[in-house]
């Protein structure tokens, strides 16, 4: 009898568990679909863009270009590596990687790509059993599932400005791609 109760509970949690780990699933299909997505318009500015207007700046008090772009790798570090995968956080202070110093144009373009690698792969590994787990962000209680959110709503945000930044030198950005 002992044994049937304790069947009878594996098989009642491992169905009620199911549906909830199929839709995690998805989620992290759909996530990385759109993470690629997200990667291929983004380097697509970067590469519209001339490198001698890197440094354009629409206000003397905003990031420039090259600073947006980079800034977005920065943040795209922190949310994945730092929040979701528990790497102590960069000090963007004395951090090198990510600033734009004397880095050129391919290289910036560079970093990017090897920072979505990074992001990529440690989302394909992500336990989504950890979605529920909160975090401190900036002063407010986030869950890991929250921080996937708010890194892309980052990336659109900061590659948003940059494409204001070239309608202001005259280009034509590249065309919206939906998914992203």
């Amino acid at each position: 009898m002992k044994q049937l109760l304790i069947l009878t509970t594996f098989f009642f949690f491992s169905t009620a568990t199911s549906p909830l780990l199929a839709q995690q699933d998805a989620f992290i299909k759909d996530y990385l679909e759109r993470l690629e997505n997200s990667r291929k318009y983004l380097i697509l500015v970067a590469e519209l863009m001339p490198e001698d207007k890197y440094d354009f700046r629409a206000t003397p008090e905003t990031l420039s270009f090259a600073e947006n772009l980079m800034h977005i790798g920065f943040a795209m570090d922190w949310h994945s590596q730092s929040l979701l995968g528990g790497r102590a956080t960069r000090d963007y202070q004395t951090d090198t990687i990510y600033k734009v110093d004397n880095k050129s144009k391919e290289e910036m373009i560079a970093i990017i790509n090897e920072t979505f690698d990074a992001t990529i792969k440690l989302i394909e590994q992500f336990d989504t059993t950890q979605f529920e787990d909160e975090l401190d962000y900036f002063g407010l209680n986030r869950s890991k599932q929250q921080i996937f959110l708010l890194l892309t709503d980052h990336i659109t945000h900061h590659r948003g400005q940059m494409l204001v930044f070239m309608r202001l030198n005259e280009l034509v950005p590249p065309r919206y791609v939906l998914f992203q």
